[in-house]
């Protein structure tokens, strides 16, 4: 049986120009590769917004050799002695400098690892780049943001309608190069629902067409008749049926149910609570990038609601 191949690597940009950024972005990076040189960069931002493929994207355009290592996998700092310090030390057949791609850098124990990283930058600089990439930019030190150059991979409002439109054009040119039947509709909603996270909307996508057809009726949406239905139980304090809520809605990016909760329960709580909801809110959404059981990270935030907040 033949391995399936990921659309998310399949169609991976291999030139900055076909990358979907905001134009500053865009810009930013195409020059690094126009010019041939690309600083020590930290890359952040939210997950599937393209570091890594810029990274990947950009270092292959200017024919670089460099390795690829993930921090949330090898985060001691024997990755750095060992893998690292033995790549960074040589020099590249071409006498290039080589890079390093330390992705999702953030996981980097920021007591041992880190500060080791700081010291392998500046030892064979001459030879070789570093790209880190990261979800949260304060969870790396700032010897580190000191020696990169940091790049925040930011949508503004008014960007949004257009970058939305040119990856949905973009996914569904991949459908039909697939031979995957899809109703427009169906896709677009996909893109809105997980906006801007372009790796999830792919795999959700590749997910959805095993079926071999694409059609409204995979949109597992949190409806306005789902949050009534939430809202119900939360205030006859109904745990059993809170619990199977959150067990049905956990396909959902938990990001985006803890706004459509608050946005819900804003009109319908008394304002004195609304600060302790704001907070709760805040809090359990920070969480959900860490947790290891998403369902119980939601369910204990649904208990504090249940609580804590008094309903008009």
């Amino acid at each position: 049986m033949n391995d399936v191949i990921l659309w998310v690597e399949k169609y991976r940009p291999s030139k900055i120009s076909d990358t979907i950024l905001t134009d500053d972005l865009k810009k930013t990076f195409q020059t690094f590769v126009d010019e041939g040189y690309i600083p020590n960069l930290l890359l952040s931002g939210g997950p599937g917004v393209g570091k890594t493929t810029v990274a990947k994207a950009m270092l292959d355009e200017i024919g670089a050799t460099y390795m690829m290592i993930n921090g949330s996998e090898e985060s001691g700092i024997d990755v750095l002695r060992n893998k690292i310090k033995n790549f960074a030390s040589t020099v590249s057949m071409d006498g290039k400098r080589k890079f390093v791609i330390l992705d999702e850098a953030d996981y980097l124990n920021p007591q041992s690892t880190q500060p080791a990283l700081r010291g392998f930058m500046e030892e064979f600089h001459k030879n070789c780049g570093f790209i880190l990439t990261c979800n949260f930019k304060n969870r790396i030190i700032e010897p580190l943001h000191s020696r990169c150059s940091v790049v925040e991979f930011k949508i503004p409002t008014s960007d949004k309608p257009k970058l939305a439109g040119q990856f949905f054009k973009r996914v569904t040119d991949i459908l039909t190069t697939e031979g995957i039947q899809f109703e427009p509709k169906a896709v677009a909603g996909v893109v809105e629902k997980h906006f801007p996270d372009w790796r999830r909307v792919l795999n959700e996508l590749q997910r959805y067409s095993a079926s071999g057809a694409i059609d409204s009726g995979i949109l597992v949406n949190v409806s306005e008749t789902n949050m009534n239905d939430l809202v119900s139980f939360l205030k006859d304090k109904d745990f059993k049926s809170i619990r199977k809520w959150v067990a049905n809605n956990m396909d959902n990016d938990p990001t985006q149910v803890y706004r459509k909760i608050y946005d819900t329960l804003y009109e319908q709580i008394e304002p004195s609570t609304v600060p302790h909801l704001v907070l709760s809110v805040a809090d359990y959404q920070y969480k959900s990038a860490f947790v290891a059981d998403q369902e119980i990270n939601m369910l204990a935030f649904m208990i504090e609601v249940m609580t804590q907040v008094q309903f008009k």
